[in-house]
């Protein structure tokens, strides 16, 4: 196994027009999502071993978010139904310009009901990275269970990959957020913030200084990325490398999932050139800039197609993508 990643699976019901409201829609369309489990897919599309620890209700929906996963070739063997609760739905409307927002029904949905008893810790032992985001701390049981997995992942000596994945209306407290997040950061060894987050955690810093703010504060990171959208991304490493990859220039219909595709690229390519954390540091500037090339270019292909899973690509469509984009390919 390469890849575990643990948290929230739901269904986004995402608006079939641009430019309206949830409530204005005049209809959506059903597709698979949850941060995690987009990684989880978008990491199996693009080749890699991937599984998915969650839990989803015992329903039409989540019953399809399994099968879904597992036809990708995602391993669901870890996820659990849940009898009692629902599976969770999130509405999206759509902006002219592809962003989005939310309307949640998960009050309480079956994801937030995972509890510590719940985590495969065998599926955790057996990968090379672990991924997880915010969404499975904000409430219990689902914060202990999250913290349990990663003390599983770490004593066995896995990265870690941290991606927040900011969602302000499902906090019933920022200050909380914020500070969830914050004291999060410290126990993994990957970062992925979008430039929106920085500004949350860190305050009106440019994305440069945001970097030496978080390597300068957070010692255990090997590696932190900032991306900004469709300007592309900045990074940094422990050992004092930094540099900064400009975006793609595509026909952005919906950037549900873009952060998502981002993740899971760039944790195929650093399987693909090492497997255990102190090989981070012996990436080269060279090799750190095919990774985020990448990376970026699978977040970009994202935005070209409604929903999040379905528009995650496979290898050989990124590989076409960059050989047109004229950016050196992955390794």
């Amino acid at each position: 196994m390469d890849l575990v990643c643990l948290g929230e699976a739901l269904i986004d019901f995402v608006s079939v027009e641009s430019g309206v409201s949830v409530g204005e829609s005049s209809g959506f369309l059903k597709s698979p999502g949850g941060a995690p489990a987009n990684v989880a897919v978008g990491a199996a599309k693009l080749g890699m071993r991937s599984a998915f620890l969650g839990k989803v209700g015992d329903d039409p929906f989540g019953i399809y978010l399994r099968d879904t996963f597992a036809k990708h070739g995602v391993d669901v063997s870890g996820m659990r139904l849940d009898p009692d609760h629902r599976t969770g739905l999130a509405f999206v409307s759509l902006q002219n310009n592809g962003e989005r927002s939310f309307c949640f029904f998960r009050n309480p949905s079956a994801d937030m009901m995972y509890h510590p008893a719940d985590v495969d810790n065998e599926i955790i032992r057996r990968a090379k990275i672990f991924h997880f985001g915010s969404i499975s701390m904000i409430e219990e049981p689902g914060y202990s269970a999250t913290l349990a997995a990663v003390e599983t992942a770490r004593q066995a000596g896995l990265l870690i990959s941290y991606d927040p994945n900011l969602r302000p209306l499902l906090w019933p407290d920022l200050n909380r957020a914020q500070l969830n997040i914050l004291q999060t950061i410290s126990t993994t060894q990957i970062l992925k913030i979008s430039d929106e987050e920085l500004a949350f955690l860190f305050g009106d810093v440019t994305p440069q200084n945001g970097l030496n703010l978080i390597m300068g504060r957070y010692p255990n990171l090997l590696l932190a990325v900032i991306t900004l959208g469709e300007n592309g991304c900045v990074w940094a490493t422990k050992d004092g490398k930094r540099g900064s990859e400009c975006g793609n220039r595509v026909d952005s219909i919906d950037t549900t999932g873009a952060g998502d595709g981002f993740v899971a690229g760039l944790l195929t390519q650093l399987v693909a050139y090492h497997t255990e954390p102190e090989h981070m540091l012996s990436l080269d500037a060279a090799e750190l800039k095919r990774i985020f090339a990448f990376a970026c270019g699978v977040g970009a292909m994202c935005t070209t197609i409604r929903g999040a899973i379905p528009s995650m690509p496979t290898l050989d469509q990124v590989e076409q993508f960059l050989s047109l984009q004229m950016i050196p390919n992955h390794r």
